[in-house]
């Protein structure tokens, strides 16, 4: 089981906005961040549910290849609320909320690109 993840961000202070946003209809928050003379590197923040963060920005040149990370919904109204709030954020569409049935029956998702191209999926899976 992963317990957190990250990916590492351009525009540290613009990633934020944009992933408070984006991740606001998932249930998510920004909860925690710590400046670089604090981490002996990175300015780092953490979004999660409280009391934990689970997935984490860090300001430094961007991961290549870009990343892919998928968080779960709850239903598919979250996958859209999702999807909305992060074109509104000022992400880029990489696959409008449907149906991706090839995955498996059930399967619905939207992928949205952040500010540095990382591939941020939600995706909810139906019974």
């Amino acid at each position: 089981m992963i317990d957190h993840t990250g990916v590492r961000v351009s525009d540290f202070a613009l990633s934020k906005k944009f992933y408070a946003a984006a991740l606001a209809p998932i249930g998510f928050a920004l909860l925690k961040e710590f400046p670089a003379a604090l981490t002996g590197g990175d300015d780092v923040a953490g979004f999660g549910e409280a009391p934990k963060p689970e997935f984490w920005l860090h300001g430094a040149e961007p991961n290549y290849p870009r990343v892919h990370v998928a968080f779960r919904a709850s239903s598919q109204a979250m996958v859209d609320a999702f999807y909305t709030a992060a074109i509104k954020a000022g992400g880029r569409d990489n696959g409008a909320p449907g149906t991706r049935a090839h995955y498996h029956a059930g399967y619905y998702a939207a992928f949205v690109l952040d500010p540095d191209g990382h591939n941020i999926e939600v995706v909810f899976h139906a019974s």
